[in-house]
């Protein structure tokens, strides 16, 4: 099979880019965890957080922003003594500064989906990149995402970060265009 040239041969990461990688998220939650395991990932490869995804779900509650909000200290140390995930004081204390964020965005769009999509006007950007050498680091529209993130009280969201949340929940279709994953890709963003 035919794939990006990022992906190595664990099948962990193979399954992951074949089935996940640039298929569009509507789903609320998933995409609030997409966005925090993508801060998680600053300064280390998506590979590793990859490997610790099913414990930061634990960790966090699966990410219920609701239940979040709540984490007091006691939490908070339990979560940096908790070997399975990026033990980072920051980036801890990130997901609970994102998850009230992430609520006053539902709050006041009416879903998390519908802020977030509306940066690529409700449906995916197809690109046709040839080689991965051409596939941004950045773009104008992740530039605008993340300034409108930091503006709503968001952490760990610079443009990098927000292109990666991007390419991860099909808001682009990064696929290159030799990948066997980049029609199938297409296909589900129509």
């Amino acid at each position: 099979m035919n794939r990006c040239g990022w992906v190595n041969q664990d099948p962990l990461y193979i399954d992951y880019h074949d089935n996940e990688w640039g298929v569009p998220v509507y789903d609320d939650r998933l995409l609030f965890e997409y966005l925090n395991l993508e801060g998680a990932q600053a300064g280390l490869s998506w590979y590793t957080i990859l490997k610790k995804r099913n414990n930061y779900r634990q960790a966090f509650d699966h990410f219920e922003a609701e239940k979040i909000i709540h984490y007091d200290d006691k939490k908070i140390e339990e979560l940096l003594q908790n070997e399975g995930i990026v033990r980072n004081k920051l980036k801890v204390n990130a997901v609970i500064t994102n998850a009230r964020a992430y609520l006053q965005v539902v709050e006041e769009f009416g879903s998390f989906q519908k802020y977030i999509w509306s940066f690529v006007g409700g449906k995916p950007i197809q690109n046709h990149f040839n080689e991965m050498k051409e596939v941004p680091a950045t773009t104008e529209i992740s530039d605008k995402l993340s300034k409108d993130l930091k503006k709503r009280g968001f952490k760990f969201v610079g443009s990098t970060i927000c292109y990666a949340f991007m390419q991860a929940t099909g808001m682009v279709n990064d696929h290159i265009v030799t990948c066997d994953c980049y029609q199938r890709a297409s296909e589900k963003t129509k």
